[in-house]
């Protein structure tokens, strides 16, 4: 398994997110201690559900694929941990923007 698979397959409208790091460093060159780092509110999208439900029996289309970088709310979502990673489960409603390169 390399990286960046994951073995969880989210359902309906449900995104897996690998946050980035935190910052160890502030812009002016001060080293933060672990009880000052800000959680991120950036992570790379490791799995995508299959979509949500609609009323009329089809699923409406992700608006994320992975391998995306998206930005999400800072209280958004469930954190928990697999394989040793910190991973985050949300809905796509959560994802507030993808990141374009």
């Amino acid at each position: 398994m390399s990286k960046k698979e994951i073995n969880i397959f989210p359902l309906e409208d449900r995104v897996v997110v690998e946050p980035l790091a935190a910052e160890e460093m502030t812009a002016g060159g001060i080293l933060l201690p672990d009880s000052a780092k800000e959680k991120p509110q950036r992570g790379t999208v490791l799995a995508v559900g299959a979509g949500k439900l609609l009323d009329c029996g089809k699923r409406s289309e992700m608006g994320v694929a992975v391998g995306d970088e998206v930005i999400y709310g800072k209280y958004s979502g469930s954190d928990i941990e697999v394989d040793g990673r910190e991973i985050k489960i949300l809905r796509e409603s959560d994802i507030l923007a993808k990141v374009v390169k």
